[in-house]
Parts: structure tokens; C-alpha cells; sequence
């Protein structure tokens, strides 16, 4: 278990380095995504590296650093990148970064992330606002005693997914006209692929969209108060249904397509909120 001390050290270094600042939103941005951080206004980057206790992110296409400022007059924290179960570091470390902005002030976060479509009826380049998730995995960030300075130990899922910031998320794409579906995405561990049998199973169980993060995230930033609004680019159909292999080059190539229509609408959203 991370002790508390490590969340307080990060905390504290970025309130040193930022000053007066005080982020309202926290944006988490999905591989393919991460320019959307470099709209940020009057940016101060800082690099995860140089935070006490900060988690790195080693994925290709992900920059590993925070941008802080002001997007659509909202006062934004901006991960360009994350960190995933897979890359070895435990769910704890995967959702560090949202219990440091927790410290910081955030209530409100804003995640999200390059998924396989599930339903058949999407196609690469929409994006989808998420209505539920599914997690099936013996595995969860808040396993472990539980810290009570962030949140109860049985924390409520009902609405993981804040309905009125979704109805808020509907306006924008209708007045922006960018294409939204709504659906349910479901968390696989990763790194490999989903198999096509595992994503007919995640069809028959509901499942619109498949994916290896985000749902960690959503769980801790629940546990400790937020409010939680996700979106997840398809970029791909996900394995079976087009009779293609899947690669993660398609994955940045289908998010570079899509960034004026994601950024629209984020900006969008950003400025109902």
C-alpha cells in the first residue's frame, strides 16, 4: 500500500511549483489524444519525473507529463499520458495521479482513452461517451486497507459516471455537431489485444467498447468525491469483427484523424461545466 505521506510529498511539491493555481478539472488523455493539452493557455509543463513519488508512463505516444492552466476559463490539470497495470506498476500507482489532484482541489475528472469498438454499429474515429463500464478481474486500485482520508471502504458505483455531466456532454456534441454514441466500455488488463472470443463475451454481456484503462481511475476518483465524465475514441474495430490483425499504430493514426472533432467537443464540454 502507498502510504498517504507519498500522495501529500507530490501534493505539495506541485502546489510549491504552481503557486496560487488551483486546478478545478483534471483531464486524463488517451493514447492518440495527448495534443488536446497543448491548447492549454498560459501551460506550466511539468514532467511526472520530476514530482516526489510520481508514477512514470512508458507508453509510446504518451508525453508523461502534466500540463496546468486555463482551458475555456476552466482551471485544467492536464495528464498527457498514464499509467497502466500493465506497464508493471500496480493499480495503486495507475490511479496515483487523480489522489494527488484530489489533494490539489480537483472535483471534477474528465478521462479518456483509445478503445476496440464492440458494437458493430461504430465505426473508427467516433467517439463515445460512457455510460457504465464493466470490470470482470479479481483486481481493483482500492484493494488493500482502505485510506478513509480519501474515502469510505464500500465507496457506491451506481452512478460512476455522473448523469448530469453526461446530459451536459450530449448538449455539447449537439451543439458542435460532432457524432457521439453512448455506451458501456469494459476493462481488460492488457497488453495484449482482446482475443475475438473475449470480445464476443463482452458483447453478450453489453459491453459497446473495450479497452486497458480508465475504469481504475473512474473507481478511485469515486472513492474520494469526484465527479466523473469519460469518453472513449474507437480506434479501431476490436478483434474479430474485421477479419484484420490490430496494431497500436492504428490506434495513434485513427486518434491523430479524430483530434479536431475530440477537441471541439472537449473544449465544449469544458466551457458548460
Amino acid at each position: 500500500m502507498i502510504p498517504f505521506e507519498h500522495y501529500e510529498q507530490s501534493a505539495a511539491w506541485l502546489c510549491q511549483r504552481l503557486g496560487e493555481f488551483k486546478p478545478e478539472i483534471l483531464m486524463i488523455l488517451g493514447s492518440g489524444l495527448g495534443d488536446f493539452g497543448e491548447l492549454v493557455e498560459e501551460p506550466v509543463f511539468v514532467p511526472y519525473a520530476e514530482i516526489p513519488n510520481f508514477p512514470q508512463s512508458t507508453v509510446q505516444g504518451h508525453k508523461g507529463r502534466f500540463v496546468f492552466g486555463r482551458l475555456a476559463g476552466k482551471r485544467v490539470a492536464v495528464m498527457q499520458g498514464r499509467v497502466h497495470l500493465y506497464e508493471g506498476c500496480g493499480l495503486e500507482k495507475a490511479v496515483y495521479g487523480v489522489r494527488v489532484l484530489k489533494l490539489l482541489g480537483a472535483e471534477t475528472l474528465i478521462v479518456t482513452n483509445a478503445g476496440g469498438a464492440v458494437n458493430r454499429d461504430y465505426r473508427p474515429g467516433q467517439i463515445m461517451l460512457i455510460s457504465d463500464h464493466l470490470l470482470l478481474f479479481p483486481m481493483s486500485p482500492l484493494t488493500g486497507p482502505n485510506e478513509e482520508r480519501f474515502g469510505p471502504r464500500f465507496p457506491d458505483m451506481s452512478a460512476a459516471y455522473s448523469p448530469a455531466l453526461r446530459e451536459l456532454a450530449r448538449q455539447a456534441a449537439a451543439e458542435t455537431g460532432v457524432h457521439l454514441n453512448e455506451g458501456v466500455y469494459m476493462y481488460f488488463p492488457g497488453p495484449q489485444f482482446e482475443t475475438p472470443a473475449e470480445i464476443r463475451a463482452a458483447r453478450s454481456l453489453g459491453a459497446d467498447a473495450a479497452g486497458m484503462s480508465t475504469v481504475p481511475e473512474v473507481i478511485a476518483a469515486r472513492h474520494c468525491g469526484m465527479r466523473v465524465l469519460g469518453f472513449s475514441l474507437a480506434t479501431n474495430m476490436a478483434a474479430g469483427i474485421l477479419d484484420q490483425p490490430l496494431s497500436h499504430k492504428e490506434v495513434m493514426e485513427t486518434g491523430e484523424a479524430a483530434k479536431y472533432d475530440f477537441s471541439r467537443l472537449m473544449r465544449k464540454v469544458l466551457e458548460k461545466l
